[in-house]
Formats: C-alpha cells, sequence, structure tokens
C-alpha cells in the first residue's frame, strides 16, 4: 500500500469491532510511529495514555458523559485507546533536558553545532513564552502533528482509528492526575478494527478540489 492509498484508505472510525485486538508487535509500532512523530525545534511537548485494558478504557470512558456520550462506545470497543496530552508550560529544566538527550543521542558534531541548537531553540520558544504569550498553544500544535503522523501510520498498518475532541477535559485531567505531571489532555484517539456495522466504512470521501486546495507558482 502506497501513502497515498493509505490517506484514501484511512477514516474516522464510528464502530469499532470488540472481538479484534491488536497485537504486541502492532502496538510497538504504534508507539513508534508516536515517538519519531516531528515537532518544531524537535520540542516533544507531549506525554500519552495507553489504554490497553477494559479498566482503563473505562477510566478514560468517564470522560464521555453528558453532551459526549455518542463518543464512549468507541472508547470501549476500541483495542486501545490513546490520550494525547500535552505539556502546560516549556521551562528551562525541561529544555536542558532535552539538550542533554539530544546530546546522548549524538545530535551534535561539535559544540558550536550544540550552541545552534540552542540558540535556534530558544529564539523559537521565547517568541512564544515571553513575545506572543501562546506557549501552550505553540506546544498543542506540535501534538496535532503527532495525531495527523500517527493517523496516516495506523492506515498504512491496516488499522482503523478516530480523533475525539469530544470529551470533558477536566474529568480525563483528574482521572489521571495530569494537571500535577505538567500535562492536560488534549485528543482520545481510539485504535483497532472497524465493525462490519460501521456505516462511516464505506462513505466516499469529500474533500476540495486541486483549484480549491493549491496554488502552483
Amino acid at each position: 500500500m502506497s501513502i497515498v492509498d493509505a490517506a484514501e484508505k484511512r477514516y474516522s472510525t464510528k464502530v469499532f469491532d470488540p472481538s479484534r485486538k491488536l497485537n504486541d508487535d502492532q502496538l510497538q509500532q504504534i508507539k513508534a510511529l508516536i515517538r519519531l512523530s516531528a515537532s518544531s525545534v524537535n520540542s516533544q511537548p507531549w506525554h500519552v495514555i495507553v489504554a490497553a485494558t477494559d479498566d482503563a478504557k473505562q477510566r478514560i470512558a468517564k470522560s464521555a458523559e453528558g453532551p459526549y456520550v455518542f463518543n464512549k462506545p468507541k472508547m470501549l470497543d476500541a483495542s486501545h485507546v490513546l490520550v494525547f496530552c500535552s505539556k502546560t508550560a516549556i521551562d528551562d529544566d525541561y529544555l536542558n533536558d532535552l539538550l542533554a538527550s539530544e546530546q546522548q543521542d549524538g545530535r551534535f558534531s561539535n559544540e558550536q553545532s550544540k550552541q545552534r541548537m540552542v540558540d535556534g531553540r530558544n529564539f523559537f520558544v521565547d517568541l512564544h513564552r515571553k513575545t506572543l504569550g501562546d506557549a501552550d498553544q505553540w506546544m498543542q500544535k506540535q501534538v496535532y502533528l503527532n495525531i495527523g503522523s500517527l493517523l496516516l501510520g495506523v492506515a498504512a498498518m491496516g488499522i482503523d482509528a478516530v480523533p475525539i475532541e469530544g470529551f470533558d477535559r477536566d474529568i480525563l485531567d483528574k482521572e489521571f492526575n495530569l494537571s500535577a505531571q505538567g500535562f492536560t489532555s488534549l485528543v482520545v484517539v481510539p485504535v483497532g478494527y472497524h465493525s462490519a456495522d460501521d456505516f462511516n466504512a464505506n462513505v466516499p470521501k469529500s474533500r476540495w478540489h486541486d483549484e480549491q486546495i493549491f496554488t502552483e507558482c
């Protein structure tokens, strides 16, 4: 399957088959997709909860009550449920830890290249922390890059998924004590295999045509 075929195939799964489960190898590949995602200045301002058991999925589904109750079956019936969380602040300690990790991984050929990374990252981080005051929104954008990579990646693996913003963030943050860890929940992504009863599985895609999307110069 080409990457374009995967993009054509993927869709937002509405009904999952609870009897079909991902295997350990598939789960490890999904975690690799998440870990290897792009982010601005390699900031990686994310944390992901991976729920595999029924009890863990029930904890996440607590956030799908009231106006969000229609999303509860997706959270309970999927093989696994991922909760993408974003950092709520990016401080110097975090940046120093990130730099140390990059150094250990051999990203810098010399002190000059290391300093270029420091200067470039500090410029963009401080732009959002101090000048624009939108660091939380900037970090959330990085998490959405990760989610986009995941959705296309699992489609290429023949796995179904759906991104869900319809849940009570306060309930989920409290359930997993996220605020105390410096994170907030952003998007819930159930992954697994669609049910034969999924009405959305065979609905044709509808996207704008090229002339409405692209300006070629």
